[in-house]
């Protein structure tokens, strides 16, 4: 009878967390450097998810674009730990030969939290006129010219990925710690070409500082609404979002998931976030990007979707 009441226990732990969670404070590690991209976004959701969630949500930054991830695999599956990762997150399963855990296996996704266009942007005085001649450019001049990015993970690197795919030829790559000394590089012309989030780019856009030829979104965005898409110019294998996603460890009960991800969407329909996604030009993912359902199948199509792009140009991180 013992055994049988401790095999009950075991069997029904999970649904008497559910129920009682969350019966304290969560913690969501935001994958990315204090100050950055993502500790920014999280620090939004956090704060959102807070009013609905009934207890304190909280941050972790911790950056490295591994760092982050293995915690949260290591991690008890009680709801407690989260985390907020961006595009890296499937970029890893293939940049990294050796991971100390599976992508997308690791993680329950929980759903997309916001998608951000990028820019393409050289030094003021770079001879073109459009983004045809900038590519252009690149087909000619190849490693002459310097394209910079933020890290091998980063999507300033995969965007990177896909103008030289483009351009059919490989540039002069320099890794910075972070896209702010990419760009204060490329201010001064030490740097010819960088592709980052217009929420990083935009103030240099609008004084001049950088030039701006194309954007990777769907369609124009609301504060460049002069600056062609790349599709539009006639490079539709450029079109990407740099997108961050809410996870939970592996084997985190299903009543909990479903518990998260009606606080998340609930966050996300909070008119204060939404203000602020819209003062860093980030968007809102639609409703049906915000599934659990959905998050699982798009981790898996972005995983197979940068493996041959990565493959192609070597560009591994170990």
């Amino acid at each position: 009878m013992r055994a049988l009441a401790l095999l009950l226990a075991v069997l029904l732990a999970p649904a008497a967390w559910a129920e009682d969670y969350p019966a304290r404070s969560v913690t969501i590690i935001a994958a990315g450097a204090a100050g950055g991209p993502t500790d920014t976004i999280t620090r939004i959701v956090a704060d959102a998810m807070t009013k609905h969630m009934g207890q304190p949500v909280v941050v972790e930054s911790l950056g490295g674009s591994v760092v982050g991830p293995q915690k949260l695999a290591n991690a008890r599956p009680d709801g407690y730990t989260l985390m907020i990762n961006n595009i890296g997150m499937a970029a890893s399963a293939t940049l990294y030969r050796k991971l100390p855990y599976d992508v997308p296996g690791s993680f329950a996704p929980l759903g997309l939290v916001s998608d951000a266009a990028m820019t393409i942007v050289t030094r003021p005085n770079f001879p073109a006129k459009d983004l045809r001649g900038v590519l252009g450019n690149l087909t000619e001049r190849g490693d002459a010219l310097n394209l910079a990015t933020a890290g091998l993970s980063s999507a300033a690197n995969l965007c990177g990925l896909l103008v030289q795919q483009a351009a059919g030829a490989k540039a002069t790559v320099v890794v910075f710690r972070g896209t702010a000394p990419a760009i204060a590089e490329l201010m001064a012309g030490r740097i010819d070409l960088l592709c980052d989030q217009a929420t990083n780019t935009i103030p240099f856009i609008r004084d001049g500082r950088v030039a701006v030829w194309g954007v990777s979104a769907a369609s124009r965005l609301a504060g460049l609404p002069a600056v062609p898409t790349a599709t539009e110019a006639g490079f539709p294998t450029i079109a990407m979002s740099t997108w961050h996603g809410l996870y939970a460890p592996a084997g985190t009960p299903e009543a909990i998931q479903q518990k998260v991800n009606a606080v998340l969407r609930a966050a996300l329909a909070e008119e204060k976030l939404r203000a602020r996604y819209a003062d860093l030009l980030t968007d809102v993912p639609d409703a049906g990007r915000q599934t659990i359902g959905f998050h699982r199948r798009f981790v898996a199509e972005e995983v197979a979707r940068w493996r041959p792009i990565i493959e192609a140009a070597g560009a591994y991180a170990d």
